[in-house]
């Protein structure tokens, strides 16, 4: 039912992407047929942007070792025929233009974009979160200048690219405990499939849990003694991008098992306090053992599963 689901969504999102080309392609056109007038046409006018784009890899793709007669017309192969544009340069709507004024729909931008670099990593674009949301592959990708090292991104790397729209998850990654991103020693598409997949927030797996054990195999399973929350997802526990508490955890121990073990089974069945820390016992506080340390998990070591046949309690 899922995928039936996300494959008429899909179908609706190229439908609609087809009709949006169709009427821009005639309304700019109108009666006559734009015709292609060569790289040199275009230069005479854009040397400034050629400046730009000679260092790019589509340049260098185009004009080195053009792989079919789309590629080998080099400005034209993105930008359209652009006979109707030579004639009469004030109007916008003659050529395909990969910027943000409404002249040219973003339909028709990725369009010419996907013309290339569909399937793929791409595949799933199509009723994507990004493709629903109207966001153009222009809003990420410069493709006639050279900000980053790889990707033809807007930015010069794939992290600080996709901080331009998503600010929550760039606060994220400045608290006190998160995944080593602001460092460089990963990116956002280490877990996430930005052209699209086939989960909401465009995972590069088909769960939370997942992607996760994709790097942390350890917490993978399956164990003799599962804990039902790890199983179900580990977002339940831990923040994926950036918590102020330790181990990405979304509350400190003990609070954050205490948000389920209430009463705690086997033991007193008051709630754990501030003014029972090591630091409160120095004032004349009651010292508590099971908060000081790793708190519940001084005893319950094996948290996320454990394989040990007394490890009914994740105590082993």
């Amino acid at each position: 039912m899922l995928f039936e689901r996300f494959a008429a969504k899909a179908a609706r999102s190229v439908a609609m992407g087809l009709l949006a080309a169709w009427a821009f392609a005639s309304g700019a056109a109108g009666a006559q047929q734009a015709t292609y007038v060569g790289e040199a046409k275009c230069l005479s006018c854009h040397n400034q942007e050629n400046e730009h784009f000679g260092d790019t890899q589509h340049a260098r793709a185009f004009r080195g070792n053009p792989k079919n007669d789309r590629e080998r017309q080099v400005c034209e192969a993105c930008h359209g025929p652009g006979s109707l544009h030579v004639a009469n340069t004030n109007d916008k709507s003659l050529i395909i233009r990969f910027t943000n004024d409404g002249v040219t729909p973003i339909e028709v931008m990725n369009g010419q974009c996907m013309g290339c670099h569909g399937g793929g990593q791409r595949q799933h674009w199509a009723g994507s979160t990004h493709d629903t949301n109207k966001v153009a592959c222009s809003d990420c990708h410069a493709p006639m200048e050279r900000h980053s090292k790889n990707g033809l991104l807007r930015r010069a790397s794939i992290t600080q690219t996709c901080y331009t729209c998503h600010q929550q998850q760039r606060a994220e990654f400045q608290r006190r405990s998160h995944m080593p991103v602001p460092e460089g020693k990963m990116s956002c598409v280490d877990c996430h499939n930005p052209h699209g997949s086939i989960t909401r927030p465009l995972l590069k797996n088909d769960s939370v849990n997942e992607t996760c054990a994709a790097c942390h195999a350890e917490k993978r399973g399956p164990f003799l003694w599962e804990h039902a929350p790890v199983r179900e997802n580990c977002a339940n526990c831990h923040h994926p991008h950036g918590s102020n508490n330790e181990r990405l955890l979304v509350s400190a121990r003990p609070f954050l098992c205490q948000q389920c073990h209430n009463p705690p089974v086997g033991h007193p069945g008051q709630f754990f306090r501030g003014d029972q820390t090591a630091a409160a016992a120095l004032a004349g506080g009651a010292q508590s053992a099971r908060v000081i340390g790793r708190s519940c998990q001084n005893c319950h070591v094996a948290v996320h599963g454990s394989n040990h046949p007394s490890g009914a309690r994740l105590q082993r």
